[in-house]
């Protein structure tokens, strides 16, 4: 995760299964039953963990993030298992000492607006027979994205937001496929939309404002922030109304798998 301010490992985990599903699709599609070093790119609060271990009993996994608070989370959830480190690094300047099996990376990469360029020297850090698995939202074009840009580039809030802190759509699924092919390199993809039912009050600002929005929230100073929280979970209100099951949220998801052969 970026550690340009402090994440919430408690409010992100609010929704740990609906964020959870994601990787578990991912991983059950990468085949690599006898994988001993295995790489989490961006692993948050450790949620996804216990799905690694599942697939990889015997694996030494190394979790990496920026945050210091959702390393601590991590690492707490995970105390009782020794073969599973974790390091605070930038995901622009990690490097593996020597080749993985596997590098994962699950709802990520999509904070750095780079992260295209970076694929080609993670993929050098992949052993022979190894994979690269990645998931990404897709989703910027939704409503809730939509708004959150629209209102933090309006007055009174601009002057507060800095754009860049804004997450930037990624790319579709063709240019991921072609991003990572090469030479040597098996290339699958496929993308899904879930409908997550959410239940609660504002239960699409709940699951935003642990994310994509953190960075906006943030910035405001309290005033505004109450000014915007209140305008912004309306607007919400009337893009994702209540059904008679709960608040429905369509969220797209991307996912490619690159496999080297040699």
């Amino acid at each position: 995760m970026p550690s340009d301010t402090t994440w919430n490992p408690t409010r992100y985990l609010a929704f740990a299964s609906e964020r959870t599903r994601p990787f578990v699709d991912l991983l059950g599609r990468v085949n690599l039953p006898n994988a001993r070093t295995v790489v989490d790119l961006g692993c948050g609060p450790g949620n996804g963990m216990p799905v690694l271990r599942h697939h990889w009993p015997a694996a030494h996994i190394t979790g990496v993030d920026s945050s210091q608070e959702m390393l601590d989370k991590a690492r707490e959830s995970t105390s009782d298992d020794s073969k599973i480190t974790y390091e605070r690094a930038d995901i622009r300047s990690f490097a593996t000492s020597e080749p993985v099996d596997l590098i994962v990376s699950n709802a990520a990469l999509q904070w750095l607006p780079d992260h295209r360029e970076l694929l080609p020297a993670i993929q050098r850090s992949i052993a022979p027979g190894g994979a690269l698995a990645v998931q990404v939202p897709g989703n910027y074009a939704a409503p809730s994205h939509r708004l959150l840009s629209e209102m933090a580039g309006s007055r009174p809030y601009a002057e507060h937001v800095d754009p860049a802190t804004l997450l930037t759509p990624t790319a579709g699924v063709i240019d991921y496929m072609l991003d990572v092919s090469s030479d040597g390199w098996d290339v699958e993809a496929w993308e899904t939309t879930y409908h997550h039912v959410l239940q609660g009050q504002d239960p699409v600002f709940d699951w935003i404002s642990g994310a994509a929005a953190r960075p906006v929230l943030s910035a405001l100073p309290p005033d505004l922030l109450e000014k915007f929280t209140t305008e912004y979970k309306a607007a919400l209100k009337e893009a994702y109304p209540e059904t008679r099951i709960g608040t429905i949220l369509p969220f797209r998801r991307i996912f490619f798998i690159a496999r080297r052969s040699h």
